[in-house]
């Protein structure tokens, strides 16, 4: 489908590794379609228990390509309904356990992602960011209800109305990340991990996982809240502004 995002299967476990990392793995719409076929071989074959997710080139991702987000505004009929809306609907969705090995940047989606993982390893580079009110749209992925529930409220609006952004170590500390590891080991810690996991009782980790999480429909029905808002704010003259003026910048 695209190079950019590199699918292995070691044993039980499936990677999906963003592979862009001259764009430090930003997203395309080619690279979300990917990811949410990766969920849906995951969740379709018995065999396969855990996903985990990387990014190549020392980053995970530097977010959703600012140049599909200028597009949009021109053309948002499809917002809701896009690569990217599509993706994390299955993220929230998808019903077996989820890891992430954060490396350097996680921007928007890099941090939202991180939230339905069920483990979360960061190498002492890791940066996470929610910058959507700079680029004057809304969260997305539910992080607008979810980042209250794991920081607290005070937290929250650090993170997603400052837009601040916060390290490794803050993130261990806060509870979003369960452990450091150097980034020559960090990806190896995360696979022991996913391994660790996929050798588990299969029917009761589902249970399990299902019990922790509680009901999710109202997550789901706050999610489409988000999407909504989103596609309403990436049409504003100040989304397209902040678009045109990253795009200069870039060149």
């Amino acid at each position: 489908m695209t190079e950019h995002v590199k699918i292995e299967r070691h044993g039980a476990v499936l990677a999906a590794i963003l592979n862009r990392p001259d764009k430090k793995n930003a997203l395309t719409g080619e690279m979300y379609e990917a990811l949410s076929l990766a969920l849906a071989t995951a969740s379709a074959d018995a065999s396969l228990a855990v996903v985990l997710f990387a990014g190549e080139g020392g980053v995970f991702t530097a977010g959703n390509d600012i140049a599909d987000f200028a597009t949009a505004a021109q053309n948002p009929s499809g917002v809701e309904d896009s690569p990217g809306g599509k993706f994390i609907r299955a993220l929230a969705r998808f019903e077996k356990p989820m890891i992430a090995a954060v490396e350097g940047n996680a921007v928007g989606i890099g941090t939202t992602l991180c939230f339905h993982c069920d483990l979360v390893y960061a190498a002492p580079s890791a940066r996470f960011r929610m910058p959507f009110v700079d680029l004057g749209l809304v969260p997305e992925a539910g992080a607008s209800m979810l980042a209250p529930l794991r920081f607290g409220a005070a937290k929250a609006a650090e993170f997603l109305l400052l837009g601040d952004a916060f390290d490794a170590e803050t993130a261990r500390q806060i509870g979003f990340v369960n452990a450091l590891a150097p980034a020559e080991g960090l990806r190896a810690l995360a696979m022991e991990k996913a391994q660790a996991l996929a050798a588990k009782p299969r029917a009761a980790m589902l249970a399990t996982r299902r019990l922790l999480r509680g009901d999710r429909e109202p997550l789901y029905a706050h999610m489409e809240a988000e999407l909504e808002a989103f596609a309403a704010a990436v049409r504003s003259p100040e989304a397209r502004k902040a678009f045109m003026a990253f795009l200069g910048k870039g060149k």
